[in-house]
């Protein structure tokens, strides 16, 4: 992972950073669009339609949120593109403090376009959001909420070391959330390697 220079960066966080097959940058204005069409996805949207946002005011707000925890926190979510097509974004995802039905941490996110779904794609994101976890802030924890039938995305956390650590009683979704979680102790007993594509059909 290797830092690369942002054209158009976002005042006062980093410039973007590059993986194997992702490109990560901060957020801008500009990525309004895509968002409002992510969130119109209803394969996206299959798991967690009662916590999106719906329509472009309401989803123009949330990017707001997601922008002033840059500002305030020098990180958070993401946009997210692949290295050889960096100007086509295929999602948004990374690491923000928030509190889900009561219960507050630093919490995973990620959504991604269904074409670009099943490629390890999204744990190749989650893995470098660790590192800037627990390797370059020192976070003791990170949780993640998922609905109980959302079977990929559980497995999915599962093979990035995330346990399940209790339930969230009105979590973001129509049931009851899963809440997982890794610690800081189990990240540094985990082995690197290639992140697992876990099959999600749209």
């Amino acid at each position: 992972m290797v830092l690369s220079e942002s054209r158009e960066p976002v005042a006062a966080v980093p410039a973007a950073m590059v993986t194997r097959r992702l490109v990560l940058r901060p957020l801008r204005d500009s990525d309004l669009d895509m968002l409002t069409v992510l969130n119109a996805d209803p394969a996206v949207n299959r798991f967690c339609a009662a916590a999106t946002p719906h329509g472009r005011v309401a989803t123009e707000a949330q990017l707001k949120v997601w922008l002033a925890h840059w500002q305030t926190h020098g990180f958070g979510h993401w946009a997210i593109a692949e290295r050889e097509q960096p100007d086509q974004l295929i999602g948004f995802g990374g690491l923000m403090h928030r509190s889900v039905a009561g219960h507050a941490g630093l919490y995973l996110y990620y959504r991604i376009t269904p074409q670009a779904w099943g490629r390890g794609l999204a744990s190749e994101m989650a893995l470098h959001a660790f590192v800037q976890a627990f390797e370059q802030r020192h976070e003791g924890a990170v949780v993640a909420a998922v609905l109980p039938n959302n079977a990929p995305t559980r497995k999915t956390l599962e093979s990035l070391g995330l346990r399940l650590k209790g339930t969230l009683a009105d979590g973001p979704g129509s049931a009851a959330a899963l809440l997982y979680e890794l610690t800081a102790n189990r990240w540094a007993t985990l082995p690197r390697g290639e992140p697992e594509a876990v099959a999600f059909a749209a």
